[in-house]
Formats: C-alpha cells, structure tokens, sequence
C-alpha cells in the first residue's frame, strides 16, 4: 500500500461502514453491561455456570496443540494496592516463563480503580527488566490516545532494551468513560483515523516514515510486530486489509467472534510481516483442583462484576448480586463471559480444544477473573500443566 493512502474499512457488499470496533479494552464492557452495542440478549444460565457447559453442538475439539498465552489486566485485588498488584503481575510472568506460555499482554485502561495497568508501556519495561525470554506486549494500546510517534518511540525502545520480545496490539477504544476520554484531550471522532494512524505508526517502526523528515529513534527500524485488536467486524476488516494478525476480544465480547474471524480469513491480504491469516482468540479461564473451587471463583467473579458496572457506590450481598445477574442487566454481564472454561484442568483443556475450533484460532490468550490471589494463579499453572507446555 502506498504511502499516505487511505484505508477504508467498509461492507464491500453493501457499502455500509462496519460499526465501532472497541478493541481489547475492559472499559467497554461497561457499556456491555448497560446494554449498548452488547448485542441480543442471551438464553438464561445458572449464574456460578460456564456457558460452556452448554458446550459447542456439532463442533470438533482441536487437539491442543495451539499456543497458549495470558491478557494480564492487572487487577488491584480487594485490599490490595497498586504496588501489590504489579508485583503479581511480575510474579506472574516470571511463572507463566517457566511454565512455558508464548506471551503476556497489558491492556490500557484509565480511571478504573482496580485496574493497574493505565500506564501499559511503563508495567511492560518493568516485568521485562524481571523476566528473560517470554514475549511481552500492550493488548492493547488504544492508538487514538496518542500520536503515533509517540509509541513507535516508547515500543521502540522497549524492543531496543529487550530484543525480539516485545508486542504491541492496537485497538481504537478510549480506555475508559467519556468523561475520562476528554480529560485524556480525545474526542468522540479520534477513532475515525484509526486506520491511518496504524499506517503511520507501522511506517515510524519499519524505518519508512509516511512523513518526510520525521523519524522515530527508537523506534525506526525496530519492526515491533503489530496486531490488530477487535470486538467487531471493523478491526477485522482491517487487519485483513493491512495483513496483520488479528486478535478478537471474545473474552468480553463474544458476540461477533466466528463472523469477524470469517471476514479476517477471507479477506486477509499477505504482507510484508505475515504471509497467512493469524488469529488469537481470548477466552475466560478458571482452572482448580475441583470443579466446586472453579465454580465458586467464577461465580465471585461475576458478582463482583455486578458491582463494578451497575454498583453505583453501592454494594450488593451476595443474594442480591445473584438476582441482579438473573435480571435483564445482569444477563448482560453474564453474556459477557459466554466464552468462559471453567472447572478442573481437565474440564478446562477440553473446552478449550472446542472452543479453539469454534474460533477458528492459531492461538488462544487466557484471561482468569478468579478474584483470589492464589486460585488466580493457580488457574495459569493448572492449564500450563495439562496442556504440556514447554518453556522457551
């Protein structure tokens, strides 16, 4: 593609531009949970159930043999502060190395106060200074909230500091609510030139500026692999038009998975950095020694998402959050977490197999809301174990 030429991401049937694409960002599942762009409600289940229960009607189950990685949203755990949570996230990744996941992502947020993360490229240098060979990136860094020279230079000296280790997805989300997009100086139409603004940053970080005279050090020649984050058929699109590998949010926003995935495939375009189609596919895991343990986490999971999103500086018990997640609002949340393994190792490695065929996926990313420190990570070291990875 030449330089300085548009992208258009449209229906190439029907003309109509596809709708917004929010990325890989939590944020947007608040509006999930307030029914905005949150798509038909689901059929009702048990709320402590994974939807995969329901299993998969006439899906084959891939061997797992796909790489396995980890979306870290490094969460600030009831009673805990910042600084523990990104010392979790560092002892994560030191684990999630030995165990032998391929990659841990960051994804940036802003003014949520249980997510550490806002600051994605910072946490990254940091775990990177404590870890060794594991692949770290953003999933991702919301491009609209910065120049693009801008993170071609800090995702330039990252791989400068830390060669061949380092990702960076990009999504077109805020990170957050509207009145923290404005505080961010962003505005409700920063998205449109999404598309442009990764051609201007893959050009900073390939060492061919599509701006004369204007160089990205670090950064320019660095050829950080890019990767398209996407909830809908835009990012799909996109990344199928640019040849980038594409990673679908279905962790959160399930709803447009195996059409994006068919739109990607189809369309996808050879390029430069990726020959054939790549997709990564995120799903909700919680893992433990007996299905009761996982059932229980998951459920603690769901209500305390209750309170994140429809609390309102209110708490609920736990009867009272349970009621909510029957209601039409709750249902929303609980569609939320559609794609969820949950169960014993076991359980969950075969509802992974299935669901890595209902996606369509090269790659599965793994994020756990189990809410306890400890089952947390014992959820990564349960899959790591029954899948048989290897470290690197």
């Amino acid at each position: 593609m030449a330089a300085g030429a548009a992208v258009s991401v449209t229906n190439a049937a029907s003309g109509q531009k596809y709708p917004h694409d929010h990325g890989c960002c939590t944020a947007c599942t608040e509006a999930a949970a307030h029914g905005r762009d949150a798509g038909p409600s689901p059929g009702r289940s048990p709320p402590g159930r994974s939807s995969l229960d329901e299993g998969f009607p006439g899906e084959r189950r891939v061997p797992m043999a796909l790489p396995l990685s980890i979306l870290d949203l490094a969460h600030i755990g009831e009673g805990e502060t910042v600084r523990d949570s990104l010392n979790a996230s560092v002892t994560l990744a030191r684990r999630a190395e030995e165990w032998g996941y391929r990659r841990i992502w960051y994804a940036e947020h802003h003014n949520m106060p249980t997510i550490a993360s806002s600051a994605t490229s910072v946490l990254i240098a940091h775990v990177a200074a404590h870890t060794r060979t594991i692949r770290l990136g953003a999933g991702g860094v919301m491009l609209p909230n910065h120049s693009p020279l801008t993170i071609a230079e800090q995702f330039g000296t990252l791989e400068s500091l830390h060669p061949g280790r380092i990702d960076l997805g990009l999504g077109r989300a805020p990170g957050s609510d509207q009145k923290t997009m404005r505080a961010l100086r962003r505005t409700p139409s920063s998205a449109d030139g999404f598309p442009q603004d990764v051609l201007e940053l893959q050009g900073y970080l390939t060492g061919q500026s599509r701006i004369p005279g204007v160089d990205a050090t670090p950064g320019k020649g660095t050829d950080v692999p890019l990767y398209i984050l996407g909830s809908s058929l835009f990012g799909a699109q996109l990344a199928a038009a640019l040849g980038l590998p594409y990673a679908f949010a279905s962790h959160f926003a399930p709803n447009a998975l195996e059409e994006a995935v068919a739109l990607y495939r189809r369309e996808f375009k050879p390029s430069a950095q990726l020959e054939r189609p790549y997709v990564i596919a995120g799903v909700n895991v919680i893992a433990a020694d007996t299905t009761q343990e996982a059932q229980e986490q998951f459920l603690s999971a769901k209500r305390k998402r209750v309170a994140l999103f429809l609390g309102r500086d209110r708490t609920f018990t736990p009867e009272e959050a349970d009621m909510i997640l029957e209601s039409p609002a709750g249902q929303q949340i609980v569609q939320m977490t559609k794609y969820s393994a949950v169960g014993t190792a076991a359980e969950v490695e075969d509802h992974l197999g299935r669901f890595a065929a209902h996606a369509q996926a090269d790659e599965l990313i793994v994020v756990s809301a189990a809410p306890d420190r400890k089952a947390w990570l014992r959820s990564f070291e349960l899959l790591a174990e029954v899948h048989g990875l290897v470290p690197a």
